[in-house]
């Protein structure tokens, strides 16, 4: 049974969404538009339709840094809770690792950069108080948002890209498979701390992403000892 639906490629590499990011996009279209209207579901949908474009030109920037240094990208996949790019192979360096892991993060800095500047011609400000008391402010909402992801993905919890900067780190005096040992620890002890706080404060989409931190640290793990 296929899991993702395949919409194409770019540069060789398959991009894919999950079936639950399809029934999730339609589950809220239809709330959005019974609770608040057509105009609203339509201006929310298009938020999350342009963040999710910059989740997989964050995960286009691992998988040319990858391809950088000889590791091919077999897909990308976007899901609810972001993209994953299934790079083939571990990078034979720590530094090649370091840059694979810096690259996504740097291209949703460049976007946000780039919509910056857009925005400073338009409305001059980006505020958090600003877009907040400004919905209407598009560009202001996804330069936010970009900066969220650079700021969430380099939490130094493996397999986020700040788990992966600190395993390279690591491997340069430890070893690649003692790095990811502490990096992998450090992962689930942050994941295992979101969870508590997710499960206590009502936010069951971090709920989500802390399992999935927890779950992807114990396979790196893994991964690296069968190494």
């Amino acid at each position: 049974m296929k899991t993702s639906l395949r919409l194409g490629s770019i540069a060789g590499i398959d991009i894919k969404i999950h079936w639950t990011f399809s029934v999730g996009i339609v589950g809220l279209a239809v709330y959005l538009i019974s609770q608040f209207g057509p105009e609203v579901a339509t201006a929310t949908l298009l938020v999350v339709s342009s963040s999710f474009f910059c989740v997989l030109l964050h995960e286009l920037g691992h998988a040319f840094a990858a391809k950088r240094f000889g590791i091919p990208t077999r897909d990308i996949t976007l899901y609810p809770i972001g993209g994953v790019a299934r790079i083939e192979g571990l990078p034979k360096k720590p530094m090649h690792e370091l840059w694979i892991a810096l690259a996504g993060p740097a291209v949703n800095v460049v976007i946000a950069g780039v919509l910056y500047v857009i925005n400073s011609s338009i409305s001059g400000s980006v505020t958090v108080e600003h877009v907040l008391n400004n919905p209407t402010n598009f560009l202001g909402i996804i330069i936010w948002i970009n900066l969220a992801m650079v700021g969430f993905n380099m939490i130094p919890a493996i397999p986020m890209d700040g788990g992966r900067v600190l395993r390279a780190g690591l491997a340069t005096q430890l070893g690649f498979t003692r790095a990811t040992q502490i990096a992998g620890v450090l992962g689930q002890v942050i994941a295992v701390i979101m969870f508590v706080y997710a499960l206590f404060s009502g936010q069951y989409t971090l709920l989500f992403i802390a399992i999935f931190v927890l779950i992807g640290a114990q396979q790196e793990m893994k991964h690296a000892v069968m190494k």
